[in-house]
């Protein structure tokens, strides 16, 4: 005799379908945490017909950059035609290569960099959206700095990307939007950090290896298969113009797992731009805002992607750096 043949023998009527809710209750729940096994930050997103993205690479705001605000304020490091193209985009995505904060807390390390946090007003008015911290000069202040740091981005109308409280926190994608589809945003430090440890339970950035970003890729395209994965990481070799093998190993690994674009920066150089099984690939995209002024450190690129329901348009824009001011320049 069954559980509810025996229930029902008792007269046990409303017990019996007491326990098939039950049971039905939790059949669904269990099945909800085996679809996502992926955690997901979430902001508040518009809707898009069709979204449009900018890429850049490295914002400095310190060293030659300071010297150029003191001189002729924040507004001078957009030229018109950057405000331009910024403007027709929905976001605009760059990474902060140093910290943004008044707190003074260096680290010991040999390139220590800081920004005055009002200065992340002029990036917001400029267009810039979203600012990446998982890199290796987030934490140049310390960990008050670095969470200071994101508090600041939040404060002037902008969202960081690569910041948690704890390690789980960081390195969860960042759902960028729900239409035209679902896209997100997945980032994280690969080159070693100086004199940082990367502890949980504590402010830090992404620092997620190659096998736990091909598991979030893996849940997210399971959930959806239609959504669009981007996958932006600090690492590759300074001022050398060719990815490394561990960056095209790594890069081919994560286009396997579905990664459906690769956007790279930390060489301070462009990079080789690569097409791997219909994906690209740019491994490195150079500087943006920065001052350095070797030709191998001026010349860089915005990468802009138009997303639609069925579709995704790519494009890279040639930069050339002067002054610490990036310029578009005709191919």
């Amino acid at each position: 005799m069954n559980i509810c043949s025996t229930y029902f023998a008792k007269g046990g009527t409303a017990r019996c379908v007491s326990f098939a809710i039950c049971a039905l209750l939790l059949f669904f729940l269990l099945q909800g945490c085996d679809e996502r096994k992926v955690q997901v930050r979430e902001s508040n997103v518009p809707v898009y017909d069709t979204l449009r993205i900018a890429f850049t690479g490295d914002v400095l705001l310190d060293r030659g950059v300071r010297k150029v605000i003191e001189r002729r304020g924040v507004d001078s490091l957009f030229a018109p035609e950057i405000d331009y193209l910024f403007a027709s985009c929905d976001m605009v995505v760059a990474n902060l290569e140093c910290p943004a904060t008044s707190i003074v807390s260096p680290i010991n390390k040999r390139f220590i960099f800081r920004g005055e946090p009002d200065w992340l007003q002029a990036l917001y008015e400029h267009g810039i959206t979203h600012l990446n911290l998982a890199n290796n000069h987030s934490m140049d202040q310390g960990r008050r700095g670095l969470a200071d740091t994101e508090s600041q981005i939040r404060k002037h109308g902008m969202i960081p990307l690569g910041y948690g409280t704890t390690i789980a926190e960081s390195i969860e994608p960042q759902l960028l939007a729900e239409t035209p589809r679902k896209v997100y945003l997945i980032t994280s430090l690969r080159v070693p950090s100086e004199n940082w440890t990367y502890l949980d339970n504590v402010p830090c950035v992404s620092e997620s290896g190659i096998s736990v970003i091909e598991s979030q890729i893996d849940s997210l395209k399971r959930i959806d298969s239609k959504c669009f994965v981007i996958v932006m990481l600090h690492w590759g070799v300074e001022h050398v113009e060719v990815p490394s093998h561990y960056q095209v190993r790594d890069a081919h690994r994560l286009v396997a797992a579905g990664a459906d674009c690769i956007v790279g920066h930390h060489p301070h150089c462009l990079q080789t731009v690569e097409t791997y099984k219909g994906v690209p690939i740019y491994y490195s995209i150079g500087n943006f805002i920065f001052d350095q002024k070797k030709p191998i450190n001026t010349r860089a690129a915005v990468v802009t992607l138009a997303i639609s329901k069925d579709t995704v348009k790519f494009e890279m824009l040639p930069v050339e750096i002067e002054g610490c001011v990036p310029r578009l320049v005709e191919e």
